[in-house]
């Protein structure tokens, strides 16, 4: 049931109290379980991400091997993927045309001056893949990168109820050239990019967006 507040000068400023003491207490909370996250798959590697996988996504987190990207491309209906190239070839017509480009000359006294662009060696991408599933945040942060000169692009998604990846961000993935998938999401995920694992390589920077202990763990 809604609650009525009659604004009277007092009992408004007590119910926004209320609501932002409880906002306050709930963001503490968040930090403390993200942080723990953090500290444990830094300390342990791998087995601490399979560990929270297994309690928050239901599934064993694990890399998706490129044939299957090639096989949700295969799979995916016309119009979707008709779309999705159409938008990519968007982005990147945009994207380019907004390069920095490396430059030099010599300045009046004859020297050598200018500056040289390049990309980040490894970026890590966040796509949320439950219910906010959007392809589009898949081509919106791998293509950039590409055309920026990052060498490695490598993307976590969270399974979805089904514990299986969402085929429409697969064929995204694909499509926006992405170099590695792996089948996980949460704070875990972020995680096993900032400090790498076993089976995770350490990334120079995350985007992407998530929930908020996602964000949490990304600040």
């Amino acid at each position: 049931m809604i609650q009525i507040v009659t604004a009277d000068g007092r009992r408004e400023r007590e119910v926004l109290q209320a609501m932002r003491a409880r906002a306050a207490q709930a963001g503490a909370e968040i930090n403390r379980a993200a942080a723990a996250i953090m500290e444990d798959v830094r300390e342990n590697g791998y087995p601490a991400v399979a560990a929270c996988s297994r309690k928050f996504d239901g599934a064993e987190p694990y890399e998706i091997a490129p044939e299957r990207l090639e096989a949700a491309c295969a799979a995916c209906p016309p119009e979707l993927l008709s779309a999705l190239e159409r938008a990519a070839a968007n982005i990147r017509d945009y994207n380019e045309k907004l390069l920095l480009k490396s430059q030099e000359w010599r300045s009046p006294d004859g020297g050598v001056v200018g500056r040289i662009v390049r990309g980040l060696s490894r970026v890590g991408i966040y796509v949320p893949g439950g219910t906010a599933a959007y392809p589009s945040s898949v081509l919106m942060n791998a293509i950039p990168a590409k055309i920026a000169g990052v060498r490695e692009i490598v993307m976590v998604t969270p399974p979805g109820k089904d514990g299986k990846p969402n085929p429409d961000i697969m064929a995204a993935a694909r499509i926006a050239g992405v170099d590695r998938v792996f089948l996980m999401g949460g704070a875990q995920a972020v995680a096993a990019l900032a400090f790498g694992t076993q089976t995770v390589p350490k990334v120079d920077k995350i985007v992407g967006p998530g929930n908020i202990y996602v964000a949490t763990a990304k600040k």
